[in-house]
């Protein structure tokens, strides 16, 4: 038995609790895996799973039985990359490239599932026509079309049969590319075996005469339509360029070629620019300059006396500073001896400020050149921005008149650039004679199937198994979902935040008190060692009073609380067992006591605890009834009277353990927890809820009542989430019988 020290909680007498590691009391601790977990949610609900898997597997097999037989016939064709480099010239160049190839290929098994393949296939065979065709796919428009295998008179169009049956050829062809080849593979499925071949070679037949087709019928077209767009261009184009030289000439519209014009020797077009445009950008970027100047003139200007670059950099104003730095210097160590009238130290004095005088006269003049400078460019701004405005003025005019102008020479551009490429192209057409080979070819043709494709009784079988695995998968989920019980101890600690101290089996008969009665016995087995367990939760061993409540009646917590004090009491310690569920009591009943004293009495006043104690049949047993019931359980267990009570107790008995009543609902389990130093908690496996579990313990928690763990009481190890016995161990060594019912 293994334990991890998580620090000691402290309660009122002194005493401290260690929080035992989930499992103790089991003799291991329990860790089970995933998969394990898995093995045994299958093991316990197999039936539900044997049961979806066996009802889909008949419901496929029926299916596939009553299935009507298909054939499928296949044939391979080859589709070879067309290539359109008639001529090494630009515009003309094959494209190499994946992604074109790749595009090429996705066109043709478009073209190969295209409508008009599949009209012209059903043109050829009278398929629109043939009643029997219908019948065979099981069309709803039989009986509207047909009467007696021929068509009934006014009651469709050519047109309305031809999509039906186009509608029908495609539902039921397949186009196969092989990955990593030019080769297709085209097939079509049917109830008739020699139909579906008949389909497959007319489908590729007519597939070669469409390609074709369509290949002699482009060129011609397009020959045809290039020589006359041709001659409507070269008219075109003399008339528009007739019109710009014309309107140039009225409106003296004058354009010079550009530094790219004329490095290509390129004529008059988009490469020119109009005089006044390049006059306007040369003027204006000499007003930018002219800008710039005026502004850094003006900063000059503008900046205080000797702060200016000018005067900070000249060398006359440089020296005088210099010449007065050093009389200055003279002046300040004189008149460390002398007073200011002393003779030499005026004489420094006036010389001082003949220097000051002389250097103002020097930066008045640096100002004055300052200013000139600045009005200089002031007016040279002025005069570059009086004719930058004029040429605006008449930039604006040649824009106006340049409207129509742009226009004629646009239309002369587009018509000699549509000229130049129908010209390029019409040369390539002629090159390749308007029909190249044919690249498709039939590899290999239809075989008349001698075997249905499907339905595959095999196979249908296998997915069917594939999907009722899933669906019992499915099923059983649901089923652990809406299953709140717990089914695995190894659940109590993650679901309630508390350890399981002890798991409890479930009696094989029914009668808990003849097994506990018998030590060999499994449920007797289980309370010993939930008794061990709490011998380690704190640091002197079993809790000296100890409270044992459940969230609802009926989960075992009075039985619980007998079998703990009877295996106390064994060794020879005296030990009380009090019963606590004033409301409803059952330890008189269960030891055969006289009720008519007991808890609620010395609650309501007496004092006379000796009188209060019974002995039971059990040697170091004795017991106190819960007492005659009082009108308000909750208010006589929440006074000082109860932790009188117990520190008495504690005084004449090793251990006091209470039979508390229920948490949900009323208030007197968690006063009772709060007053000892610590409680258990009973869950009965596969019955109570996890989130009334929850409540309980959380109620618990919330009243200052120290919770030790969860005793998890009529476990069932058959109907549990392992895949080996829970209460293996219980009764080991005991002969054949024990070792029997422990299987059980």
């Amino acid at each position: 038995m293994r334990f991890e020290d998580s620090g000691n909680v402290p309660f009122d007498d002194g005493a401290s609790f260690q929080r035992p590691e989930p499992g103790i009391g089991e003799g291991r601790a329990v860790r089970i895996s995933q998969f394990a977990k898995i093995l045994a949610v299958v093991r316990k609900r197999k039936w539900a799973l044997i049961g979806s898997v066996a009802a889909t597997v008949i419901l496929v097999l029926i299916l596939t039985l009553l299935a009507t037989p298909q054939y499928t016939a296949s044939a391979t064709i080859e589709i070879q990359r067309e290539s359109r480099n008639f001529t090494n010239v630009e515009g003309a160049q094959a494209e190499q490239a994946a992604t074109v190839d790749q595009e090429f290929y996705q066109t043709q098994y478009g073209l190969l599932g295209a409508r008009s393949l599949a009209d012209r296939v059903s043109t050829d065979l009278r398929l629109q026509d043939d009643a029997k065709f219908f019948e065979l796919f099981k069309s709803d428009k039989l009986d509207d079309w047909f009467e007696n295998g021929k068509l009934k008179p006014n009651a469709s169009t050519r047109e309305r049969r031809l999509r039906e049956v186009g509608e029908i050829l495609l539902d039921h062809l397949s186009v196969s590319p092989e990955r990593l080849s030019r080769l297709v593979e085209i097939s079509f499925t049917s109830p008739d075996p020699a139909f579906s071949k008949k389909i497959v070679d007319a489908w590729g037949r007519h597939f070669i005469q469409l390609t074709l087709e369509r290949r002699f019928e482009t060129t011609s077209y397009a020959r045809k339509f290039l020589e006359d767009r041709l001659t409507q261009l070269r008219v075109r184009i003399n008339e528009s360029e007739g019109k710009l030289v014309d309107y140039a000439a009225r409106e003296g519209i004058v354009n010079v070629p550009t530094g790219a014009a004329l490095a290509q020797d390129s004529p008059a077009g988009t490469n020119e620019r109009s005089l006044v445009a390049e006059n306007l950008a040369t003027l204006n970027r000499e007003l930018a300059k002219a800008t710039v100047e005026r502004v850094q003139a003006e900063s000059r200007l503008n900046t205080a006396g000797t702060n200016v670059a000018e005067a900070l950099e000249n060398q006359g104003i440089q020296d005088l500073r210099s010449s007065r730095a050093q009389l200055v210097a003279q002046y300040a160590k004189m008149m460390q001896q002398f007073e200011p009238n002393y003779p030499p130290a005026r004489a420094l004095q006036s010389q001082i400020q003949q220097l000051d005088r002389s250097i103002s006269r020097e930066e008045a003049r640096v100002g004055s050149t300052l200013r000139e400078t600045y009005r200089a460019s002031v007016a040279r701004e002025k005069e570059l921005g009086g004719r930058v405005a004029a040429l605006k003025s008449g930039m604006l005019d040649l824009r106006r008149r340049s409207i129509q102008y742009n226009i004629f020479q646009r239309d002369v551009d587009t018509n000699r650039q549509l000229y130049d490429a129908l010209l390029q192209r019409y040369k390539e057409i002629g090159v390749a004679g308007g029909v190249g080979v044919n690249n498709i070819a039939i590899v290999d043709a239809a075989q008349l199937p001698q075997l249905p494709s499907s339905p595959k009784l095999l196979i249908n079988l296998l997915v069917a198994l594939v999907l009722g695995l899933g669906i019992g998968a499915g099923v059983l989920f649901l089923l652990e979902q809406f299953d709140e019980g717990v089914a695995d101890p190894a659940e109590i600690e993650t679901t309630l935040g508390v350890p399981l101290l002890g798991t409890i089996p479930k009696s094989d008969d029914g009668d808990i008190f003849a097994a506990l009665a018998d030590p060999k016995e499994s449920v007797s087995e289980a309370y010993f060692s939930l008794q061990t367990a709490l011998g380690f939760a704190t640091d002197h061993g079993f809790p000296r009073t100890l409270a044992v409540t459940s969230s609802k009646p009926a989960e075992g917590k009075s039985t619980s609380s007998f079998a703990l004090a009877k295996s106390l009491a064994r060794p020879g310690r005296k030990t009380i067992l009090i019963d606590g569920d004033l409301r409803s009591p059952s330890i008189h009943l269960m030891l055969g006591l006289d009720r008519t004293s007991g808890v609620s009495n010395y609650l309501a006043g007496s004092d006379d605890v000796d009188s209060l104690i019974q002995p039971t049949a059990y040697p170091d047993l004795f017991a106190m009834a819960a007492g005659p019931q009082p009108p308000s359980a909750a208010e006589l267990l929440a006074s000082d009277r109860l932790q009188r009570l117990l520190a008495e107790l504690r005084e004449r008995f090793d251990h006091v353990i209470i039979d508390a009543p229920p948490v949900m609902g009323i208030a007197d389990a968690p006063i009772i927890g709060s007053r000892v130093e610590g409680s258990v908690f009973v869950m009965e496996a596969h019955g109570t809820k996890k989130g009334v579990a929850r409540v309980a313990v959380a109620r618990m928690q919330a009243a200052k009542a120290v919770v030790m763990g969860v005793i998890l009481t009529k476990f069932d190890a058959k109907r549990a989430n392992y895949g080996y016995g829970y209460d293996y161990g219980y009764g080991y060594g005991y002969g054949d019988q024990a070792r029997g019912a422990s299987e059980t």
